[in-house]
C-alpha cells in the first residue's frame, strides 16, 4: 500500500498515514535507512495506540544494535488539536518489542508521524561503552587539531613564511614569531619591545644545540615525538623554565618522575632545587629517604653535597631526622 513508504532527509524521518481505524488495527512501514541500519515503524491499537520504532532483524542488527536517542512527533490531518510530541527516548533497540510509544489520536483519521533521530550510536557486545556513528563536536575538534596540527609542523619543516632566526650553540634554525610569541610569554615581550630580537628577527639561545632546540620548537609547533622528548627532557625543562612555558615545564616534571633510580636520583634533585620542581623534590627525598635508597648513593653524596646548595642540604637534613626520629 501507498501509505506504508516513509521518507527520510538527514535524521528525519516521515510516515504519512491516510487511513488507520477499526479496519485496519495495525500498520508496518516499508524499512527505510538510518545510519548504518534499516528500519520499520508500526502503529497499532488495542486499548491505546501504540508506535513501535524498531530496526529490522539482520546481521548488522544483531552483532551491531543500535542505541538510538529520539524524538516522535505525531500530527492529526484536519484537525486542530495540537500535535503530540513525545520526550526525548534513548533506548537499545533490538526488535519490535523493546519500545512502544504510546499516543492520544484520534482514529480512525490520518495523520503523520514523524521521528527525528537526535543521535544513533553501536552497542558494543562486550559491554563497552557505545560509540555514536555521527560526528561530535569532540570528533570534529580533534579532526580539526590534527589537520592544524600537520600544517604548523609543515611550517616548521620547511620553513614556510619563517621570520626568525634561532642562533643555538652549534648553528641556525628558523621559526615564526607568531608561534614563538603565543607559545611563551618571554618570546612575546622580545618582539613586542624594541628588544634586538625584534630589530634583527634573531634570537640567541647559545645554552642549547640545535638538536635539543628543534624539539622545543617540535614541542611548540606540536610536533613532538615520545622519543625526542624522553631524550631532550633536561633541555627543554631548562628552557621550559627560562622562557616560562609552564605545560612544557609540568610535563617534564612528570616525565623526570616515572624513572627515578639510584644513578639519577640526586641529579633529579639538584634539577628539582634549581627549578622549583616540588614534586620532583619531594619524589626523590621520598626515594632516598623513605624507601632506604640513600645507602645505594654513599659514595656520590659527598660530591653531591659539596656543589649542592646550602639550604637543599638542610632540607635533606631535615627530612632525614624526620626519618629517623625515634617513635
Amino acid at each position: 500500500m501507498a501509505d506504508t513508504k516513509v521518507e527520510t532527509i538527514a535524521r528525519l524521518v516521515q510516515w504519512r498515514i491516510d487511513s488507520f481505524g477499526p479496519t485496519t488495527p495495525y500498520k508496518r512501514s516499508d524499512p527505510f535507512k538510518i545510519g548504518i541500519w534499516n528500519w520499520h515503524l508500526s502503529v497499532e491499537k488495542s486499548r491505546s495506540v501504540y508506535i513501535r520504532l524498531f530496526p529490522e532483524p539482520s546481521r548488522v542488527s544483531k552483532e551491531q544494535p543500535p542505541v538510538a536517542r529520539f524524538v516522535i512527533r505525531v500530527t492529526t490531518a484536519g484537525s486542530n488539536r495540537r500535535p503530540f510530541i513525545s520526550p526525548i527516548h534513548e533506548r537499545l533497540l533490538r526488535t519490535a518489542d523493546d519500545f512502544a510509544c504510546p499516543v492520544d489520536i484520534n482514529c480512525p483519521g490520518r495523520f503523520i508521524i514523524d521521528v527525528e533521530f537526535l543521535d544513533l550510536k553501536i552497542c558494543p557486545l562486550n559491554d563497552g561503552e557505545a560509540s555514536s556513528i555521527w560526528p561530535s563536536d569532540g570528533i570534529m575538534q580533534n579532526l580539526a587539531t590534527q589537520s592544524t596540527l600537520k600544517c604548523l609542523s609543515r611550517m616548521l619543516d620547511e620553513s614556510i613564511h619563517a621570520d626568525v632566526t634561532i642562533n643555538t650553540a652549534d648553528g641556525k634554525l628558523q621559526a615564526h614569531k607568531s608561534i614563538l610569541s603565543a607559545s611563551s610569554p618571554v618570546f612575546h615581550s622580545m618582539f613586542q619591545h624594541n628588544l634586538k630580537e625584534k630589530e634583527s628577527s634573531t634570537i640567541d639561545i647559545e645554552d642549547m644545540t640545535s638538536e635539543s632546540c628543534m624539539a622545543l620548537l617540535t614541542y611548540l609547533y606540536g610536533a613532538i615525538s615520545q622519543e625526542d622528548f624522553w631524550k631532550h627532557r633536561l633541555a627543554l625543562l631548562g628552557a621550559a623554565n627560562k622562557y616560562d612555558i609552564i605545560q612544557l615545564k609540568d610535563a617534564c616534571e612528570e616525565s623526570l618522575l616515572e624513572d627515578i633510580n639510584s644513578g639519577n636520583v640526586l641529579e633529579r634533585l639538584q634539577e628539582a632545587w634549581l627549578y622549583q620542581l616540588n614534586k620532583l623534590k619531594k619524589g626523590c627525598l621520598t626515594y632516598l629517604l623513605d624507601f632506604g635508597k640513600i645507602y645505594d648513593v654513599r659514595e656520590e653524596m659527598n660530591d653531591f653535597f659539596r656543589q649542592a646548595d646550602r639550604e637543599l642540604v638542610v632540607e635533606m637534613f631535615q627530612e632525614l631526622l624526620a626519618v629517623w626520629k625515634p617513635t
